[in-house]
């Protein structure tokens, strides 16, 4: 049976200065949120800074990625919204993004599943939800176009 999909929402994400450390395991890239939107048909608002994103790349030039963000919705709720996928950055997507190209999401392999939390009554819906998204890329920005899964 093939996965439906319906578009929940997209976001747009400036980042402050990547902070990058290598360490035992490769290289974490942590991409502290600026600011960001949130634009939808059913959920509009946007990032609140101070989330982020802590990618570790391995030896195998996949990053991990890792996010815990905070969403203000238009109305002025919380949500929460973690962010777990993968980026392919062999065959050169690495050397572009270092060289500050910018990406989209059919010029690299870049997926994750972003999850929601909430205890608004009028957002609980997004609790129950399954997603995943399709990114995009340049230095200290990314996109996100997000589907449902029915």
């Amino acid at each position: 049976m093939p996965i439906e999909t319906r578009h929940l929402c997209d976001f747009s994400i400036d980042f402050e200065p990547i902070q990058y450390i290598p360490t035992g395991i490769g290289v974490r890239a942590n991409y502290v949120v600026k600011d960001g939107v949130v634009t939808g048909e059913r959920f509009n608002g946007e990032l609140v800074a101070g989330g982020g994103d802590w990618v570790v790349v391995g030896a195998d030039q996949i990053a991990r990625l890792s996010v815990r963000a905070t969403i203000r919705a238009d109305d002025g709720e919380l949500v929460f919204v973690t962010n777990t996928g993968r980026i392919d950055l062999r065959d050169g997507i690495g050397e572009r993004l270092l060289a500050g190209e910018r990406l989209g999401p059919t010029d690299l392999y870049a997926r994750s599943s972003p999850l929601f939390e909430t205890g608004s009554q009028k957002y609980g819906w997004l609790n129950s939800i399954v997603t995943v998204a399709l990114n995009g890329l340049a230095p200290e920005h990314v996109d996100y176009e997000i589907y449902e899964v029915a």
